[in-house]
């Protein structure tokens, strides 16, 4: 499924998975390169098919007239966003790898940070906490319905798998207007999922992605929240993972889920020379 916005550099791609049941009730999902639209449910009323979702945040309503193998309709957020959609039947489609399309830029060897915590100690990729360990690094914010998801997993992950060579750290990028306002968001979220690793203030007053990379230089880009950087024991950089997929996408989770915790049991299992 491709969507297509105002403008031809506005577009962007995504692949929706589907079912239809007898009654016309259809359920499935949208995934996109920086995540999924979480469960979606709707009909098929004649030739028109109706989806929609509200994931806590965001109320998402997609319409479109079904012709063959065709679609073409319109895509809502809330009460302030419409944009044009198009999409056609293509069952071998995938989307560009999620671990492909962030990265390192010509001339840095390493990923650094240094952020204050919600009470606002300096914490950086140079302290102890994380010396010697292997540390995924989240790239966040407490308002994407996307990175609470991710951010379930992690915790429950560390729950069932406690491991003193692993240490994950959050960079929240926030909407909140004030520092205050930002830090009360981040101890809600640390409250509410029961999160055991820092959340660190990265940036608040916006959560632009072009100031966000003006805080982590050494990307490429911030395409996504969430973003995961896996740092290895030495401190190199050995993978970034973009964006997530999370449960509504079934197979696309399953294999994320194999997939991080082989790649973060290699990581752990290997020896500092």
């Amino acid at each position: 499924m491709v969507f297509s916005a105002h403008s031809e550099e506005d577009r962007y791609i995504a692949k929706g998975t589907f079912t239809q049941t007898e009654d016309q009730k259809v359920v499935g999902t949208i995934r996109t390169t920086t995540g999924d639209y979480r469960y979606l449910e709707g009909v098929m009323d004649g030739k028109t098919l109706k989806l929609s979702t509200f994931d806590g945040a965001h109320a998402f309503l997609f319409e479109a007239e079904v012709k063959d193998s065709l679609l073409f309709g319109f895509f809502y957020s809330g009460n302030h966003w419409k944009e044009p959609f198009s999409g056609v039947r293509n069952e071998s489609y995938e989307l560009p790898d999620a671990n492909e399309l962030t990265f390192l830029k010509e001339g840095y060897e390493r990923f650094d940070f240094s952020f204050p915590d919600t009470e606002g100690k300096i914490v950086s990729m140079s302290d102890d906490l994380f010396k010697d360990k292997v540390v995924v690094v989240q790239i966040m914010g407490t308002w994407c319905p996307n990175c609470l998801e991710e951010t379930q997993y992690y915790t429950q992950y560390l729950k069932e798998n406690p491991s003193n060579e692993i240490q994950f750290v959050s960079l929240a990028f926030e909407y909140a207007k004030t520092k205050e306002k930002a830090i009360n968001s981040v101890n809600r979220l640390i409250k509410a999922v029961g999160v055991p690793y820092p959340i660190l203030i990265a940036q608040y007053g916006t959560s632009d992605k072009g100031k966000a990379n003006d805080k982590l230089p050494m990307l490429n880009h911030v395409l996504s929240y969430p973003t995961t950087i896996f740092i290895d024991k030495k401190g190199a950089v050995r993978k970034i993972h973009t964006g997530f997929n999370g449960k509504a996408t079934g197979e696309s989770y399953t294999q994320f889920v194999t997939e991080f915790e082989s790649f973060l049991e290699l990581l752990a299992s290997e020896e500092i020379e």
